[in-house]
């Protein structure tokens, strides 16, 4: 933490490791533990939800010196491995948030995966067919999860990660066609019940860096895609 008591985090999303790739994120991950205090990582570790681009991030990990919390996304859900990507990814000591909170130096972080549905009035409804009702229920449950790990934060200050987007603000730029399936406005809902310094999100490759909730809450768009003011593929937020 640095003297004026701010912690400095670095925050990054969608990632999408691969096996064959070739990609490596060594010399960004040691760069970031150079300037940063925390990392934040904001879903879509891996591209597939395969253990062994689990297990390829977490070797990348090692260069990284600073604590990382992060949440999954929804390719980390694709194979059906969830829980030994999961297991890969704490081994490597990442406080993966799953509907939890954790505090470091002084800061709350809680955080979901979130879910899609819709913002606004746009918002999907409980109605109709089995197949809707059950993909609302999702979003709720997501949303219900964010509210028990916001709950749990002691801390005057208050970091929300996620992988889906709580606003609209953040999407502009995907195709408006998708809008309902990159978040849902239950998330930010939630959000302005809680006295929540900065929101982080990842998702929306093609979205727009900085939002708002209705209630005033900075919301960021931290996917590695989008243009961020360090010119890099992670923001830098202090809290």
């Amino acid at each position: 933490m640095k003297s004026n008591g701010r912690l400095k985090i670095a925050a990054m999303g969608d990632l999408h490791v691969k096996e064959n790739d070739g990609t490596s994120y060594k010399e960004l991950f040691s760069e970031i533990s150079q300037i940063a205090d925390i990392l934040v990582l904001t879903g879509d570790l891996t591209d597939l939800g395969k253990p062994r681009e689990a297990e390829i991030l977490a070797a990348e990990l090692r260069s990284c010196s600073i604590p990382v919390v992060g949440v999954l996304g929804n390719h980390d859900y694709e194979c059906g491995h969830v829980e030994e990507v999961t297991a890969i990814i704490k081994d490597a000591g990442v406080q993966l948030l799953e509907g939890q909170a954790v505090e470091i130096d002084g800061v709350g972080f809680a955080g979901v995966k979130g879910f899609a549905g819709g913002f606004g009035r746009y918002m999907l409804g409980s109605f109709g067919e089995p197949a809707i009702k059950a993909m609302v229920a999702e979003s709720v449950e997501e949303t219900m999860r964010l509210e028990n790990a916001l709950r749990q934060v002691r801390s005057e200050r208050a970091m929300v990660v996620l992988h889906y987007a709580p606003v609209l603000d953040t999407v502009a730029g995907e195709p408006q066609e998708i809008y309902p399936f990159l978040g849902s406005s239950r998330l930010a809902e939630t959000i302005d019940r809680f006295p929540v310094k900065a929101v982080v999100h990842g998702h929306a490759h093609r979205g727009t860096y900085s939002g708002k909730t209705p209630g005033g809450a900075p919301v960021y768009n931290v996917a590695s895609h989008v243009e961020k003011p360090t010119g890099r593929p992670y923001a830098l937020l202090e809290l």
